[in-house]
């Protein structure tokens, strides 16, 4: 199909039924991986270090390279850009499928993936403004929202079955399958009309800001395994301390000296990689704020409560996908919801009461751990956190759209998908590192002060680096260390407790950042 499309036509579901697909794709990507904890542990030798590394590939290559995406689709067109990202995705679930140690799966599979992600998203998001206006574009970014909540609800179950049945690697080979029916799909995709002054690829603000955006996004995910200060598993050190802070620091520099850059590039070419009108437009910011939190909390998801449903609560991947349609539905409700049956809402409003939601969900959430899984509080709370997600997701993308000109909204697509992406690498990270220091922190005080346990055998124990473990794990971290029946029975409830606490608390610091983003809805205008 190569007709032009034009926006006065009668609104076309075609395109946006294709749309929606590849988003669910995406996210179905990182719901497969979401699910797979034990498979991968099992039949690739993996470690929780290793799950979430390769959770934050997909964030850093996806993150560094998406506004480069962005910016390409509006030079060479959307339609071939999104062919660009489904063929490297087709490649990448190949290479998961395939993959017969960790290295190539996180390095090769997962940055494919990510790498087509970067041209995919901004494409989706790039597509809608050129297709529809309005209500009808509003109602279409709502869609897409929504089939973030298809994928969080179906997902995990669809993945859960394949890999319960068949293994991981069947489950990476139908998304490969899957990947190839959007491709064909393509074709009923409209082109939109490009812009007519020729465009000049930024290349300086691509290289600068994708090293900047490495860079910061490595420091932050490496926080929890390298150390914050104090060096842990770090590869070398800084002035002896970890290089987890340096290289934060460092990236950021490198991404101030870039905004300064791309301010003269737009000047001196019309156009950049990060257009000026995203930077002074606080509609703008808040719209992007409003993209990282739907990301950040799903990867909240994945960081927190999958792993303690799994390892703690002994859930299998079908269960686990179950237990996710608590939090999909809600957000697949909502977002379809919202945009459909309240057109004219303001979406300042909507962001508040989807970010107070949000907020409120991680009580009940917190309150559900149990010692040996969770009580039915934890799907109280993932469903509240699904409708505040649908709400943030129903509004966030036309918030940035209305607030700039034709060209940079579609443009903009490629800063959204980054800023989904950085902020769930952010998250992750920052809840991670919350994790693992008071699971360390919690064990060695407890033991050092706990009656039933020897001075000698709580040296050792103290001496150790903890992470999430299971019961089963736990006890083969501690298994060189000499102590009674008794000793470890208590270790054992110590470390439970442990897990439980460093959970809760993390669940509080995501609640935390919820409140915050409160501060950015004030002076947003009501979409039009």
């Amino acid at each position: 199909m190569n007709t032009e499309v034009s926006k006065k036509s009668k609104f076309i579901y075609l395109p946006l039924l294709v749309l929606m697909f590849t988003q669910i794709g995406t996210s179905g990507d990182n719901a497969v991986l979401s699910v797979a904890t034990n498979a991968l542990m099992s039949a690739l030798h993996a470690n929780m270090n290793d799950i979430q590394l390769a959770n934050m590939v997909y964030s850093l290559c996806a993150g560094a390279f998406m506004i480069a995406g962005g910016m390409l689709g509006i030079i060479i067109g959307w339609k071939k850009n999104f062919r660009i990202g489904v063929v490297l995705a087709i490649l990448g679930e190949f290479m998961l499928a395939l993959s017969s140690n960790v290295f190539m799966f996180i390095w090769g599979g997962r940055f494919l993936v990510g790498l087509g992600a970067s041209f995919m998203i901004p494409s989706v998001l790039g597509l809608i403004p050129g297709i529809y206006e309005g209500n009808d574009r509003v109602f279409a970014f709502g869609a897409i929202g929504a089939a973030t909540g298809i994928a969080a609800c179906v997902g995990p179950i669809v993945a859960g079955v394949l890999l319960d049945k068949f293994g991981f690697r069947i489950a990476f080979g139908a998304l490969a399958v899957y990947f190839i029916l959007i491709l064909a799909g393509s074709f009923y995709i409209p082109d939109v009309k490009k812009s007519e002054k020729k465009l000049k690829l930024d290349l300086i603000g691509i290289v600068g800001t994708a090293i900047g955006l490495f860079i910061f996004l490595i420091g932050i995910s490496k926080v929890s395994v390298w150390g914050l200060i104090t060096p842990i598993h770090a590869p070398f050190t800084i002035f002896g301390i970890s290089p987890a802070i340096p290289c934060i620091i460092f990236g950021l520099v490198i991404l101030g000296i870039m905004v300064v850059i791309e301010k003269r590039v737009e000047e001196a070419n019309g156009c950049a990689l990060l257009p000026q009108s995203f930077i002074k437009s606080a509609q703008v910011r808040a719209g992007l704020v409003a993209s990282a939190m739907v990301f950040l909390y799903l990867g909240a998801t994945v960081m927190l409560i999958n792993p303690y449903l799994q390892l703690v609560g002994g859930f299998n991947a079908v269960m686990t996908g179950v237990a996710m349609i608590s939090v999909g539905l809600p957000m697949f409700l909502f977002s379809m919801g919202i945009p459909k049956f309240f057109p004219n809402a303001h979406p300042n409003k909507i962001l508040q009461i989807g970010y107070i939601l949000l907020a409120v969900s991680v009580i009940p959430m917190a309150f559900s751990l149990q010692e040996t899984g969770v009580s039915y509080l934890m799907y109280v709370g993932l469903a509240i956190a699904g409708a505040g997600q649908g709400m943030v997701s129903a509004q966030a993308s036309n918030v940035v759209a209305v607030a700039v000109n034709e060209r940079d909204a579609q443009q903009s697509g490629g800063i959204q998908a980054t800023a989904r992406n950085v902020g769930q690498a952010i998250g992750v990270a920052l809840l991670g590192m919350v994790m693992i220091f008071t699971i360390t922190s919690d064990i060695s005080g407890q033991v050092s002060h706990d009656d039933k346990i020897s001075n000698q055998v709580a040296v050792a124990e103290e001496s150790k680096t903890y992470s999430f473990l299971s019961d089963q794990n736990f006890e083969k971290t501690i298994s060189d260390i000499q102590m009674s029946e008794v000793e470890k029975q208590e270790s054992m409830h110590i470390n439970a407790e442990a897990r439980i606490h460093s959970t809760s608390k993390a669940l509080y610091v995501l609640g935390f950042i919820a409140v915050l983003c409160l501060f950015t809805t004030p002076g947003i205008k009501k979409v039009k």
